[in-house]
This record gives structure tokens, sequence and C-alpha cells, in this order.
């Protein structure tokens, strides 16, 4: 499999939305794999979406469970979501959101505090769950991603973007 680059702002390619995911074969499993590998090689990488290197497709990856975010008590560990949506929410934070496709800035942006999310798994099979905080905020960015959006596009006020720490 070929290495997967991330796009970055202000790559057009990042605006597209994604189509459903209906083939859950072999090539679908090497690509999650490419997906996971681009996150581990990644400092601080808490989550990457299909969009972020040039793939269309309903996919993120997900994994809060080594976050210095000490103040999430809900972490289900790392998950794979297909063609994920959100079926409720409520409550709502602000909080400082990074991205691999956008390395130069962070931004403080509003979230809803709980979700409840639909997703397939890898093999196509569909489970429910839901989910708080900072894990919360982390797939509605990925969401996003699949959307066409960028969490710049949400950012309070110009005041509330930042120049991005370097991560080691």
């Amino acid at each position: 499999m070929k290495r997967l680059e991330i796009l970055t702002y202000p790559d057009e390619r990042l605006k597209i939305p994604s189509s459903e995911v209906l083939d859950f074969g072999q090539e679908l499993q090497e690509f999650i794999e490419g997906l996971r590998l681009v996150m581990a090689n990644s400092p601080a990488c808490v989550g990457i979406a299909a969009p972020q290197v040039n793939v269309h497709k309903r996919i993120i990856l997900v994994d809060t469970s080594n976050s210095k975010h000490k103040e999430n008590k809900l972490s289900h560990g790392f998950m794979v979501l297909i063609n994920p949506t959100i079926k409720r929410f409520e409550g709502e934070l602000i909080v400082r959101e990074g991205c691999l496709s956008v390395p130069d800035y962070t931004g403080n942006v509003k979230r809803h505090y709980w979700i409840e999310v639909e997703a397939m798994d890898p093999k196509g099979n569909p489970f429910v769950f839901d989910t708080e905080g900072f894990e919360a905020v982390v797939i509605q960015h990925e969401i996003d991603h699949l959307e066409g959006k960028l969490f710049i596009e949400r950012v309070l006020s110009p005041k509330d973007l930042f120049k991005r720490k370097v991560y080691k």
C-alpha cells in the first residue's frame, strides 16, 4: 500500500463532501490500516478522517485513550467509525482544536458536550454508542471533515485562532 499523504489547508479537495461506504472488503481494511499508521506517526493525533488523505469516503478513526485531556471520563479507546452520524446531542463546550490538515494553527470552537453516534464497524455491522467531553469533540471534528468542513470555519472569532505549538 502506498503511503498516505495529508492534504493541508487551503487545498480545495478538503472541501469535498464524502460519500457513504458500501463495500466492506479487503480494500477498505487495507485503507483503514493506512489511516491507522498515519495517526500513529503523527504526534498528539487523536483522530483522522479519510478526506484528509484525499479519499472522500465516510471513514474516521478516533483514539483519545492516551490524550493529555484527563478530564475525559469516557474513552472507548481506538475506534473505526464507518458512515458515522450524530443522532442526538446535548450541552456545549468550548475547546481548543487542532488538525493535521491545518498544521500551523489551533482555535477555540464550540461543540456539543454529549453525543449519540450511529456508525458501522469495518465489517459493516451497525452499532450505536454515546460519548461525552473530549472524545465527543474529536468525533464531531472528524465528522466535519466528512462534510468538507474544517475547524477554522467554526472558530468563534478571529481572536480565537492561535499559532500552533510544536509537538515533539
